[in-house]
C-alpha cells in the first residue's frame, strides 16, 4: 500500500504577515523586528516564520497588537489621480509630498499601492488594504496588462513609430 501521511495543517498566518496587515510596517522591517526581539507571542521572544491567531497574545516593543479581525473588515481599493510631483513612497529622504499623505487614515491597516508612477509622471494610481489582491495586480505570474499612455517630447519617424508598435519598449529594469 501506497499511503500518503498527511501532514497537519499549520494554525494561523506568520506573524511577520499578520504584523504588516495591522499596519506596523513592511514585512521585511516586521521581520527585522522580530530578529531583534522586539516582538514577543504569549510571553515568550518570537522567532521568524512563526505562526499566530488571533488568539495569541502578540507585543510589539512591549504594547500590544490588536490581532482580532472581523469578517465585515473587506479589502478597501481607492483609485488616486497623482500629480506630478508626488512621490509614491512612505519614506522619503528628500521630505518630497507623498501620496500616502493625501490618502485617508485607516487604523488597524493600511494603503499598499498597487504599482507606482515617477516623481514627475500623472496618472492614475490604484491602493488597497489587501496584500493579496495587491500582489496578484502586481506579481508577473499573473499576467495582469497594462497599458500607459505616453507623450513624446520631439518626433519620430514612421519606421521609430513602426518599430515601438512591433518591439514596444524596453525598460531599465528589462521589462
Amino acid at each position: 500500500m501506497n499511503e500518503q501521511v498527511k501532514q497537519p495543517e499549520q494554525q494561523g498566518e506568520r506573524l511577520q504577515k499578520v504584523l504588516a496587515q495591522v499596519g506596523l510596517g513592511s514585512r521585511r522591517t516586521m521581520e527585522e523586528w522580530i530578529s531583534a526581539g522586539r516582538v514577543t507571542v504569549n510571553g515568550e521572544v518570537a522567532t521568524l516564520g512563526m505562526r499566530v491567531t488571533e488568539d495569541d497574545v502578540v507585543r510589539a516593543d512591549k504594547r500590544i497588537v490588536n490581532l482580532k479581525t472581523s469578517n465585515n473588515n473587506l479589502p478597501r481599493v481607492l483609485l488616486y489621480p497623482k500629480q506630478a510631483g508626488e512621490i509614491v513612497s512612505r519614506d522619503d529622504p528628500e521630505k518630497r509630498v507623498s501620496v500616502f499623505d493625501k490618502l485617508p487614515k485607516l487604523r488597524g491597516m493600511k494603503w499598499i499601492a498597487i504599482g507606482r508612477l515617477d516623481f514627475n509622471t500623472s496618472g492614475l494610481l490604484i491602493f488597497t488594504t489587501s496584500g493579496d489582491l495587491a500582489n496578484r495586480l502586481m506579481h508577473p505570474r499573473f499576467e495582469v496588462e497594462r497599458e500607459y499612455a505616453v507623450r513624446v517630447q520631439g518626433s519620430m519617424t514612421d519606421e521609430q513609430m513602426e518599430q515601438m508598435v512591433k518591439e514596444g519598449i524596453t525598460l531599465e529594469d528589462d521589462r
